[in-house]
């Protein structure tokens, strides 16, 4: 799918660029309003992602003026703002959904990708499979053949963003991006902590391991 997002800090703008473009997106950004109100006037997109506070147009008035040309594409506003008129101003003006900074890039993509389900009207599987895994989203449960296995709720989290990846190496900083968020310290072994205790689980019992290391980039679900 393709994401317009218009936001005027570059760290958070970039933040957001990878963090969709690694969920399977492709990305085109402004950062103000003006340019955002071009480039969705010339091109079609499948949804954006607009800051509030833009220069030379700001997000509210944005989201109007796309609005009023008849531009339908799902909207999702970022704001530092978070009082409930803020909110209602936002939705008002023909925003689709509204998320206050800061925010988890999981929280973000989660959004988005049900933005673009609504509007396309693609219902999405209730259940994961690579190999003899299964992973089902509604129930929470998983099974490796007709085994069941017991995850924590971070490891599901972790195991199912490697399956919805599957045959894509991931690297650290993206799975913490993901899966915890964009605050957390990079410097820590959480992952190859959680990713070891995942292992024992899913993988060590069994003759064909699912779950492999590409050194020096991160991880792979076969």
């Amino acid at each position: 799918m393709k994401i317009l997002i218009v936001e005027d800090d570059t760290r958070t703008r970039e933040f957001i660029e990878l963090g969709l473009q690694q969920s399977g997106h492709r990305v085109e950004s402004a950062d103000n309003g003006r340019d955002g109100w071009l480039k969705a006037a010339a091109e079609p997109f499948d949804l954006a992602v607009v800051d509030v506070m833009l220069p030379e147009l700001d997000g509210v008035s944005l989201v109007k003026k796309w609005r009023a040309a008849r531009l339908a594409f799902p909207v999702i506003i970022l704001s530092a703002r978070a009082s409930e008129s803020d909110k209602i101003a936002g939705l008002e003006a023909g925003a689709d959904d509204y998320l206050a900074k800061p925010f988890s890039l999981a929280e973000l993509v989660a959004r988005v990708n049900a933005q673009i389900r609504r509007a396309s009207a693609v219902v999405e599987p209730a259940e994961l499979v690579v190999a003899d895994l299964r992973l089902n989203i509604v129930t929470r449960k998983v099974f490796r053949g007709d085994d069941p296995i017991v995850l924590q709720p971070l490891e599901f989290q972790l195991l199912e963003y490697l399956m919805r990846n599957k045959g894509r190496v991931v690297s650290k900083s993206t799975i913490i991006e993901h899966v915890w968020d964009y605050n957390f310290d990079t410097h820590t072994n959480i992952v190859e902590s959680r990713m070891s205790r995942l292992r024992d689980k899913v993988d060590d019992p069994y003759d064909r391991k699912l779950i492999a290391t590409v050194r020096g980039f991160g991880y792979r679900m076969e």
